[in-house]
């Protein structure tokens, strides 16, 4: 199973990709709000196995110290390049008028064809930077259904910023067109933010990966 709920102040979509028959499970990009977080864990009867972050912005990393202190055995997998956020993390929410609590250093690095595993599923990391060098999408099948974890990479319509530090757009277009476009039309894409789309219609669609916009 695959379910998402927006947490904190900018809802972030924290992705919660679990195997009901193990009672395994990945929580991706828990941002805020880990009671909410574990209450949904617990009503499912499952437990993490990895605490993963597609990118080390604050408002998707901003629950991982939580959690850490909730499941200690857990392991937090985040991209090596994107360390320097995180370890920013409580200095850049302030800019926001936001407080989070900055993550603890990641167990181990996500890096591009890395395999999560949470009982029968399998995601694979796919990396694309450009929102932020580290940016990391997660492809896998859930429930018989091919499914992108896009993070802050593709949204519905548009694409994620790159006028924060670090960011690029050429780069991330390259990434959306050279390792996402190649996946099945039918990989339904759940990104970091707001609601759901897929991957042929953004490859049909999207104004901005179509240069349709200034």
């Amino acid at each position: 199973m695959i379910e998402g709920m927006p947490v904190g102040p900018l809802q972030v979509n924290c992705w919660i990709v679990g195997d009901e028959t193990t009672g395994e499970a990945l929580v991706v990009d828990p941002g805020e709000e880990a009671d909410r977080v574990t209450d949904f864990l617990a009503a499912r009867g499952l437990a993490p196995v990895a605490i993963v972050a597609t990118h080390g912005h604050f408002d998707h990393v901003g629950g991982v110290a939580e959690m850490k202190r909730r499941f200690p055995g857990c392991p937090f997998v985040a991209p090596e390049e994107d360390l320097p956020y995180m370890e920013r993390a409580a200095e850049s929410a302030a800019r926001w008028g936001l407080e989070v609590e900055p993550p603890p250093p990641p167990d181990r690095f996500l890096r591009d064809g890395d395999e999560l595993r949470a009982g029968g599923i399998v995601l694979r990391a796919i990396a694309t930077p450009g929102h932020t060098p580290g940016g990391t999408c997660l492809f896998g099948e859930v429930d018989g259904r091919p499914v992108l974890l896009s993070g802050d990479t593709l949204f519905e319509g548009s694409i994620g910023r790159t006028d924060f530090p670090g960011g690029d757009l050429e780069t991330l277009l390259r990434s959306i067109r050279e390792r996402l476009f190649v996946l099945p039309d039918e990989t339904i894409v759940l990104p970091g933010h707001g609601p759901g789309t897929t991957i042929g219609a953004e490859r049909r669609g999207n104004p901005f990966v179509r240069g349709e916009t200034p």
